[in-house]
Parts: structure tokens; C-alpha cells; sequence
């Protein structure tokens, strides 16, 4: 289903609160890098002007699918919470020209369904409407985490072989590595076909359930967040297509 706005819309918000969140992904031509390079200390002051904007965070991301080490520098993301869905709508509409010109981009927003933890002591999904979790429906997903320096190198050489187990995940429908800063705050953003499918690779899958096992017992992380999202409307095409709209 398609809104006036042209998103693909998968079910509709609901909720006492108004917050809404949204992820963009963009990735950008090769003669655009250098200028995009350019622009990031103006974007980061632009988005602390933007009306409505409650928290954000411009990320690097991984190479294609990859979720361990490595960086592709013509592709970018934005996370931000904004206080509502007319907030959002505004910063689309101003941002559209820009991401018009780029080689493709991706947006998508986001009610809370479940999780816990914080972003740089910000708790994202107590400011954001929710939604009831409906099996049958697609689900974004966040990890992130600040690494503790010292236990940098476990975390680093556990990151390959969950992101190989992650490529033929049943039910992954898109995933890129997002991060603030090469070493140290690491993100994954993912979308699902429904929530039984993550929870399957989460818990199911060897490599993935070792790595959870050892963030614990060895405390890899001094801040942490793991969130669960409904994404509810859609924009645009990530790696040619919307994963939403399968």
C-alpha cells in the first residue's frame, strides 16, 4: 500500500505518544564523495537547526550486506527520532532535491515495538509512539553498542563469522553495518520478514548465540541498545529495490 506521500505504507502507527523514528540510507555517485566528504560538518550543523529533531546520528557504514570490518565511503545513514510524523515530513520535503541527485537512496520510519538499553544515554524507544508486534508483519532492528577499547579485538574477530551466518538468514530481508566511529561504536541495521525469523538467527544460529554469550561473560560493552521497530511507511530503493515492498 502507498500513501498520499508516495511511501509504501505496511500498517498504520498507533499510541499515545507522538515521536516518531526514521532510518536513510544513501549511497552516493562516485564524483559526489568527495563533496559529500565536505558537507558533513554543515550536515551535522544543519540537523542541530532542524525543528522537531529530538536525537540523531550521521553513520558510516559497512561494505553491501557485510556487517564485519570494512567501510564503503560512498554510503551513508542517518538514525533520528523526531518529535512527530509532521517533524519527519518537513525534513523529507527539504532534503528530497539532495537525495534526488544521488545514486540511490533508501528512507524508512519507525514505531517502537520492544527492546531495552540506550544510544549515547538516550532512550529511544521511550520516546517514540509504539505499536503492537503483529507476527505477521515485517520488523527493523538495531544493535549497537560502545565497545569497550580494551575488548575491542574479541569483539572485532567474533564480527566476520556472524556476519557470514547472517547472509542466508531465512527471513533477512536487508542489513548493512552502521557506525559513529571506525573503533569503538558499532551499529547493525536490519530488516526482517517478521519477528520469528530474527529471533530464529538470533537464538539458533551457533556463532551468533556465542557472541552473545561472551558480551556477557566478558563484558565487551559499556553502553549498549538493542530495539526492535515496526517499520510502518517507506521510500525509495536499497540495493535497487525495497525490501518492504517484496
Amino acid at each position: 500500500m502507498t500513501d498520499a506521500a508516495g511511501h509504501h505504507a505496511t500498517s498504520a502507527p498507533s499510541g499515545d505518544k507522538l515521536g516518531v523514528a526514521s532510518f536513510h540510507l544513501v549511497s552516493l555517485r562516485p564524483r559526489q564523495q568527495v563533496l559529500a566528504l565536505a558537507r558533513l560538518g554543515t550536515d551535522r550543523l544543519r540537523l542541530r537547526r532542524t525543528p522537531g529533531l529530538l536525537f540523531w546520528r550521521l553513520l558510516g557504514t559497512g561494505n553491501g550486506r557485510n556487517t564485519g570490518p570494512g567501510a564503503n565511503l560512498r554510503r551513508t545513514a542517518l538514525f533520528a527520532v523526531w518529535e512527530d510524523e509532521a517533524a519527519l515530513e518537513a525534513f523529507h520535503r527539504r532534503m528530497a532535491p539532495r537525495w534526488h541527485r544521488a545514486a540511490e537512496s533508501y528512507h524508512v520510519r519507525l514505531r517502537g515495538i520492544r527492546g531495552h538499553g540506550s544510544w549515547r544515554g538516550f532512550d529511544v524507544l521511550g520516546s517514540i509512539a509504539s505499536m503492537p508486534g503483529d507476527p505477521s508483519l515485517p520488523v527493523a532492528i538495531i544493535t549497537r553498542a560502545d565497545v569497550r577499547l580494551h575488548r575491542w579485538k574479541p569483539f572485532a574477530s567474533a564480527g566476520p563469522p556472524v556476519s557470514d551466518a547472517l547472509q542466508t538468514a531465512s527471513g533477512l530481508l536487508a542489513v548493512c553495518g552502521i557506525g559513529e566511529a571506525p573503533v569503538g561504536r558499532q551499529a547493525t541495521f536490519s530488516m526482517w520478514s517478521d519477528a520469528a525469523s530474527a529471533r530464529a538467527f538470533a537464538y539458533s544460529t551457533p556463532e551468533h548465540v556465542e557472541v552473545i554469550r561472551r558480551t556477557r561473560a566478558e563484558g565487551w560493552y559499556g553502553e549498549e541498545m538493542f530495539a526492535v521497530f515496526a517499520p510502518y511507511a517507506s521510500t525509495g530503493a536499497w540495493d535497487g529495490s525495497d525490501p518492504l515492498a517484496v
